[in-house]
């Protein structure tokens, strides 16, 4: 492709800061990125409290996250933020220890039952599913991997696998069919806690290419990345490092694409490209009742019939998060997980909350929770916030105060029917068929390294 071709990137977050690098870094160097809100980051946002960044969203990374340290690499910053850890209360509010034999006698046979199961489940997720953690989807419904491998030299890698067909599994039964059920008390944690949904209506390549076992080991041993200005300050480095800032507060209205160019209306203005790479959401199944007027590509785009038709099947997660204050002897002394409440019975219950400066008690907590089950009625925002609220006493943490909250469109994502019928694939097949690329969190899976690395195998193949 030609270095001069003009290129249009839809969204300011991860996914679309990344294309810029890495095209950048390839030589392409006439890009515009458009960001329709007054900041870059999506759902890394790190607003500031008494002189401190807090997070809205994006919490961490681990060592595994290789495109996030491209960035860092490129803008010359590094993982500096404060050392986080947890601990875990029931749903009573009383502290437990799920993991420690000593402090579970009675469940002493399950975890050495679950400790034989994550063992094997490295096992097979090595051999039986050989390519299952290359990112993105492309070719797993058809029993093959293509992509790039989860090591730090992402190194190229292809092949045959049938077994890859059982990603398309809901979790639950992927661990069931290969007798490892017990491996999800380990994996809901960085999952469900982190507003994925719940193991019995994602498909477990969702799952695994989020969480392979190298990611997921990371989180149980607290291996983890944090930065001291919040993991929206990595983008907002990049957007500082590259030669083309995204432009802020770009209403797009309309985009056509014909003869060869793409028009986009942005702020009232038609401007003309070449291409045009999609990293903000394709399809929003509530179009019209998002409270920030939120709407899919297929909404402004001059969307075509097999656009309309795949981008339909895309759901999404209610996730709310609260970031609230307390009284300094309410204050917790360390974040806490809440497993009970993890279960699609406790829909709209607290789930975890996250202390994040060891240093003061004068700072923001977050708090998340989960509100919608593809088999469950929705739950309305207020009721949700509410029961947070109430669980918080229930912690013996009451907030004080609720200084910001959030209801973002969270992790889009087809479920086991679309996923196994090659959804992806046929996604893929329309890369470049209309001067138009689709990226984001989507096409691979929604947090922050999946999107970025996306973005970079994306401007590999087609730039």
């Amino acid at each position: 492709m030609d270095k001069n071709t003009r290129i249009c990137i839809i969204g300011g977050g991860p996914a679309g800061l990344s294309a810029g690098m890495y095209l950048e870094q390839k030589g392409y160097e006439n890009y515009t990125i458009l960001e329709k809100s007054d900041r870059v980051g999506g759902k890394c946002w790190s607003p500031t409290y008494n002189g401190r960044r807090y997070e809205m969203g994006a919490i961490m990374g681990v060592p595994s996250y290789y495109a996030v340290h491209d960035v860092e690499e490129f803008c010359g910053i590094t993982h500096d933020g404060p050392q986080l850890n947890r601990n875990y209360k029931d749903k009573n509010g009383k502290v437990i220890d799920p993991f420690e034999p000593k402090k579970n006698i009675l469940k002493i046979p399950r975890l050495l039952k679950m400790k034989k199961q994550l063992k094997k489940f490295g096992e097979i997720l090595e051999t039986k599913y050989k390519g299952y953690d290359v990112n993105g989807h492309r070719g797993v419904a058809e029993g093959r991997y293509d992509g790039y491998a989860v090591t730090p030299g992402r190194e190229r890698v292809q092949g045959e696998n049938p077994n890859l067909k059982d990603l398309s599994l809901p979790f639950s039964e992927f661990c069931k069919k290969n007798g490892v059920e017990l491996v999800q008390d380990i994996w809901i944690g960085p999952f469900t806690a982190f507003g994925y949904g719940y193991f019995d209506e994602i498909p477990a390549g969702y799952v695994l290419k989020y969480l392979d076992f190298q990611t997921t080991m990371n989180f149980v041993h607290v291996n983890l990345w944090t930065w001291k200005n919040g993991t929206q300050y990595i983008w907002e480095q990049l957007d500082a490092h590259l030669k083309n800032h995204a432009r802020l507060n770009s209403n797009i209205t309309k985009v056509v694409r014909k003869d060869g160019k793409v028009y986009v209306t942005v702020n009232g203005k038609v401007e003309e490209y070449d291409k045009i790479i999609v990293t903000s959401p394709l399809y929003v199944s509530d179009k019209g009742k998002r409270s920030d007027g939120l709407v899919g590509m297929v909404d402004y785009f001059d969307a075509r019939e097999d656009e309309k038709k795949l981008f339909s099947k895309i759901e999404y997660e209610r996730y709310d998060v609260q970031a609230f204050t307390t009284e300094p002897d309410k204050h917790p002394e360390i974040s806490y997980y809440v497993f009970d409440n993890m279960q699609k019975e406790r829909l709209g219950h607290l789930m975890v909350y996250y202390r994040r400066w060891k240093d003061t008690v004068d700072q923001v907590l977050t708090t998340y929770a989960l509100r919608k089950h593809k088999d469950t009625k929705e739950i309305p925002y207020d009721t949700c916030k509410k029961t947070v609220l109430e669980d918080l006493k229930i912690m013996g943490n009451p907030a004080k105060e609720v200084i910001n909250e959030w209801s973002v469109y969270y992790f889009p994502h087809v479920f086991s029917e679309d996923y196994a019928s090659g959804w992806y694939d046929k996604v893929e097949a329309m890369q470049g068929k209309y001067d138009t690329y689709y990226a984001g969190e989507v096409m691979s899976y929604g947090d922050m390294d999946e999107t970025a690395e996306y973005s970079r195998e994306l401007v590999e193949r087609f730039f």
